[in-house]
């Protein structure tokens, strides 16, 4: 009778790395620490990309500005917080947003750049601007402000007709009852525009986009009207 030897199984956890070349043996502790180390390190790669993103964005894109005064009622109240958008400095480009008649802007004090005020837009380079008994005419053209409060408008003076020269504009605050705008200092240079009202975030309760009513389309060019204007009491900015 043939005897046939067999080799016996090794033991359960017997097994060694050396017994073969292509099985490696994890250590779990040491593999955790490498995964949570790289985790890391991805973790704060992102961080710094976020983190650039948000400089990039604040410097070029948006900047928060806080309202101060009552100039704009009703649309925006003393001590609100909102983002603007800064691309409006850059509308030579074509990508970029362009100034227009209706606009809410923040821009810099011509008569003391360290101060900012917000307005609304409602004369551009070429037009004329007049006040007829509390109502704007542009071009000889009355303005439909469907965002304007009768209450913040009480007084009906006139004014009259102001011509826009290039790279001005001609801006009003909504409560014309209490604003100081192009009515009484003249007009606001182009470079001195920093901003479109984008975004109210604070009070949270009130956090909205802000609108900007087109004004435009009624409104005739401004070689199809020339009356006798005046110069408003402004004086020349240097347009660099």
């Amino acid at each position: 009778m043939l005897g046939i030897r067999t080799r016996r199984p090794p033991l359960f956890g017997g097994v060694q790395a050396s017994d073969d070349k292509d099985i490696q043996v994890q250590i779990p502790e040491q593999e955790s620490q490498a995964n949570l180390w790289g985790e890391a390190r991805l973790l704060l790669r992102d961080l710094l990309f976020a983190l650039m993103v948000a400089v990039l964005v604040v410097v070029f894109v948006v900047q928060p500005v806080k309202v101060e005064g009552t100039s704009m009622l009703p649309r925006l109240h003393d001590g609100e917080r909102i983002f603007v958008n800064k691309l409006v400095y850059y509308d030579e480009y074509r990508w970029a947003p362009k100034i227009e008649r209706g606009d809410i802007v923040v821009f810099w004090f011509p008569d003391d750049p360290s101060k900012s005020y917000i307005k609304r837009i409602l004369g551009l380079p070429g037009d004329t601007v007049e006040i007829h008994e509390g109502v704007v005419r542009v071009n000889g053209k009355d303005l439909s402000e469907i965002y304007l409060d009768s209450r913040f408008n009480l007084s009906h003076r006139s004014q009259t007709p102001v011509y826009v020269r290039p790279n001005y504009y001609f801006v009003m605050g909504d409560n014309r009852d209490h604003s100081s705008d192009s009515r009484i200092w003249g007009l606001v240079p182009k470079k001195y525009i920093y901003g479109k009202a984008l975004f109210r975030y604070w009070p949270l309760n009130a956090a909205s986009i802000i609108h900007h009513e087109n004004v435009s389309p009624a409104v005739p060019s401004p070689s199809s009207y020339r009356p006798s204007v005046q110069e408003t009491p402004t004086e020349d900015y240097d347009q660099d």
